[in-house]
């Protein structure tokens, strides 16, 4: 049986961006999802360059590799539930959309994080 399949734990997948400060996206919620003993697993939409201070960059990924890695998490570990966050274009949003949809993907909740809490574009 794949890692992270087993029937008794619950599997949550978390779609956005990576701070590198590790204290808001996607590895934010890996350890909200750790913390309530839930198997956490990730898409990269856009990369930033953040500390405490703010942001400094923000970089999005192609939308090529992160239709490659829903497609590689859910047709494997697949998920339970679902949370997007900082998703950073339209093109973004349509690629993730669409794989979801191939998926069937179950208990979606949306963030439509556009803004860094220091007031910085996330999305165009």
């Amino acid at each position: 049986m794949p890692l992270g399949t087993e029937q008794s734990l619950f599997r949550a997948l978390a779609i956005g961006g990576s701070d590198s400060s590790g204290g808001a996206g996607v590895q934010a919620d890996l350890k909200t999802f750790a913390r309530f003993g839930v198997y956490g697993t990730s898409a990269l939409t856009l990369v930033t360059a953040q500390n405490t201070y703010g942001v400094t960059r923000v970089d999005l990924l192609p939308a090529a590799s992160v239709a490659a890695q829903l497609d590689a998490v859910l047709g494997d570990v697949g998920s339970d539930a679902i949370k997007t966050g900082a998703l950073g274009s339209a093109e973004l949003v349509t690629v993730v959309a669409s794989r979801l949809r191939a998926h069937g993907a179950p208990n979606l909740v949306v963030d439509p994080v556009l803004v860094s809490k220091h007031g910085h574009r996330l999305a165009s």
